[in-house]
């Protein structure tokens, strides 16, 4: 019935261990904003500290020197200007990173990236140019195609509206004398 070690060692509970830290203590300090679920923005975010997007944004996200997170149900058709920025989730815009972009494997990523580190994880979905110089000149991010509406010449349509170049050809001086 009774052990015998039970009945003459009471059990004495158990001294609680500190909590020690899933993450990196540094990460923990640093403030973040969550946009949830479901939350829409339309609009520009800007701020000073790290964001997570599981909701949705249409816009302009820049935090640069913060990171920028596109979690797994976010959904976010904006251009996005980061120091590092994660995508596990769905992203259509433009992408600049000062240190680093990681798609991840349940990531989709429709647009241009430009960082000095760029990680595509196998499974990731991407479509779009990668620039990895090492360090992102700052620019205005373009939508998709505003480049080749820059670029389009048109021909003129009329054959006569053709300026042909007015070339004339006139013989060299014979400077040989006629041989006697």
């Amino acid at each position: 019935m009774w052990k015998k070690n039970e009945m003459q060692y009471p059990a004495t509970p158990e001294q609680p261990h500190p909590a020690t830290p899933a993450h990196n203590p540094v990460d923990q300090l640093r403030e973040r904003a969550i946009i949830g679920s479901s939350i829409f923005i339309k609009g520009e975010i800007s701020g000073e500290e790290d964001l997570v997007v599981q909701g949705q944004v249409e816009g302009r996200i820049e935090l640069r020197q913060h990171n920028v997170t596109v979690g797994k149900n976010g959904r976010v058709k904006a251009d996005i200007v980061g120091k590092v920025i994660s995508v596990e989730g769905e992203v259509h815009g433009n992408i600049t990173g000062d240190e680093k972009i990681v798609v991840r494997a349940s990531g989709i990523l429709h647009g241009n990236v430009a960082a000095p580190r760029v990680t595509l994880e196998d499974g990731a979905k991407f479509k779009g140019s990668i620039d990895m110089d090492s360090k992102p000149a700052p620019r205005e991010a373009k939508p998709e195609g505003e480049l080749l509406k820059r670029t389009i010449v048109e021909t003129p349509k009329k054959e006569e509206e053709v300026k042909k170049p007015a070339i004339s050809y006139t013989k060299p001086a014979d400077t040989t004398a006629p041989r006697t």
